[in-house]
Order: C-alpha cells, then sequence, then structure tokens
C-alpha cells in the first residue's frame, strides 16, 4: 500500500527530470497533494504539457544536467522567482548509454547522474529549508568508483559499468551530504531513494543485461511510474525521516511499500565519499557553504 502523502499546500518542490517516468509520477503526486512543483527538463514543451494536466500550481523551467551553464543558469534563474525551495528531487538520468561527453566533457552517465547533480544542489543549497532528496538505484551495490578515472577517459568504457558508478556517486554523495550538515548543525536534511523497478523507457533499450532485467520486470511484477516514485515522494515528504536511505521493501527491493533500504559497503565508506565530495567540488568548479 502506498503511503499517504500529507497536504502540501504552502510547500515548493523542484523536481528534475520530470517530465517522464518516475520524475513525472513524483511531480504529479507531489502537485495533487497541493505543493508548488517546479519541473526541470530539457523538453520544455513536454514539461509544460504535463504542468498543464497538475494545475496552476506547477512550472516548468529548463535544465540541462549534462550541461554545467545549464545548471547555473537554472540556479539563477530560480534565484530570481523563489527565496526558498522546500525540497530539490534529483532525480533525472540516463541510463547505460554508449559513451559520450557532456558540454564539460564529462562521461555522459557521471556527468548527468552525479556531478549535474551534485552541482545544483551546491548552487541551491541556500534556499533549501527543508531536505535534498537523491535518487540513486540497486545496481549502486554494482558500482566500482574509480578515482583516478572516472569520466573513463583511460579504462575500457562499460555502459552498465558506467550506470553503476553514477548510481554509487549518487549515494555516496547523498550519505556524505547527510553528514556534513549534521556537522554544521543545519535543519537541512539529505536523503537517498530508488525506485525499484519501474516500467519505464529509460532501461528498456540499452542494449545490456538491463534489457532483460526490464523486460522481466515489465512481464512478472507490471509496476507503474507512479508506484516507482512511491520511495521518492515518501523520501521527500515524509516528517519523521532525518537522513539515510529509502526503498521498496519487497524481494530484492525491486516492489513494494518504500523502507528502510540497505547500503552496499563501499557506499558506506566514508573516505570515498570524502574524496568524490572534494574531486567533484574540484572539476564542477561548484564549492558548497554550510
Amino acid at each position: 500500500m502506498a503511503p499517504e502523502v500529507p497536504s502540501l499546500r504552502g510547500r515548493t518542490f523542484v523536481v528534475t527530470g520530470a517530465t517522464s517516468g518516475v520524475g513525472e509520477a513524483t511531480a504529479r503526486a507531489l502537485g495533487t497533494a497541493g505543493a508548488h512543483v517546479v519541473l526541470a527538463g530539457r523538453n520544455v514543451a513536454k514539461g509544460q504539457h504535463i504542468a498543464g494536466q497538475i494545475g496552476p500550481n506547477a512550472t516548468v523551467r529548463r535544465l540541462d544536467l549534462s550541461d554545467l551553464a545549464s545548471v547555473r543558469e537554472f540556479a539563477d534563474g530560480i534565484g530570481e522567482t523563489h527565496d526558498k525551495i522546500d525540497v530539490l528531487v534529483n532525480n533525472a538520468g540516463v541510463m547505460a548509454v554508449p559513451l559520450e561527453r557532456t558540454a564539460d566533457g564529462f562521461e555522459m552517465q557521471m556527468g548527468t547522474n552525479h556531478f549535474g547533480h551534485f552541482a545544483l544542489t551546491g548552487l541551491l543549497l541556500g534556499r533549501i529549508t527543508d531536505r535534498v532528496v537523491t535518487v540513486s538505484s540497486a545496481a549502486h551495490r554494482l558500482g566500482r568508483i574509480d578515482l583516478d578515472d572516472l569520466n573513463w577517459e583511460r579504462r575500457s568504457y562499460s555502459r552498465s559499468g558506467g550506470y553503476a558508478q553514477s548510481k554509487l556517486a549518487n549515494l555516496l554523495f547523498s550519505l556524505e551530504l547527510e553528514r556534513r550538515l549534521a556537522a554544521s548543525g543545519s535543519p537541512v536534511r539529505a536523503i537517498a531513494a530508488h525506485p525499484g523497478y519501474a516500467a519505464t523507457e529509460v532501461g528498456s533499450h540499452t542494449g545490456t543485461w538491463f534489457d532483460h532485467l526490464f523486460g522481466f520486470g515489465k512481464k512478472i511484477l507490471q509496476r507503474t511510474p507512479a508506484q516507482g516514485a512511491e520511495s521518492v515522494v515518501y523520501a521527500a515528504t515524509d516528517p519523521a525521516l532525518r537522513g539515510g536511505y529509502v526503498g521498496p521493501g519487497g524481494f530484492l527491493g525491486l516492489y513494494g511499500s518504500p523502507h528502510v533500504a540497505s547500503v552496499s559497503s563501499r557506499a558506506r565508506d566514508p573516505e570515498t565519499a570524502r574524496r568524490l565530495w572534494e574531486l567533484s567540488e574540484t572539476l564542477t568548479g561548484v564549492q558548497f557553504e554550510f
């Protein structure tokens, strides 16, 4: 059973990747509960169509996480219209794509899924009043962080390996953000979430073993994007959550209602998290101020 979402009237949520899949379902659920939702994504026309269906409490802003100039432009624009943001939901992502480079030269999955969200969070942190939710994946368990070659410039590129590394980076970032916020005495929380299996387009045509997993999930689990979004909405709205990682409580975390999710030993490594954080600040040029 999906957890009940409290009334969110008077609260502002920014959701990245809100024009499709789990991000769209998250934005719709938040908007239905009365929140003002900023749909952040590259396809403004599609975002406007979705916002029109949500209602007057939804607005759209262009954001391309694979381009740090776009991230900065988005953050500056939000700053002109919103004195505060209650919750930032770092949801957008690409999955198992061929080797490509972002506008800033990062490997596309690491650049979009991690560096883009890292920079966005740092630029918006001073306006966030409640929490930062970062969407990871059960695939983080398969990830390896290569701090000497995060962008696959020297090693042989793996589409699935690149995705798993980026999702491990998402979780390392969220847990390190939680530690740093707590150490600074900030009331802002950092919570990571994963949707389990959800029938979205992102994992259906990867050309990797993910296709077989998603095909199995579509036949057996038949979970919709709205069901996948339950953990993300829970992480973004439950007042009792103070941090950590949540996801579906069913078999292998693929389905079920949101629960505390298990974290791999690599994601719990504070030294790797610290080094990834420092490298991310250097590569993005965004310094966090607590």
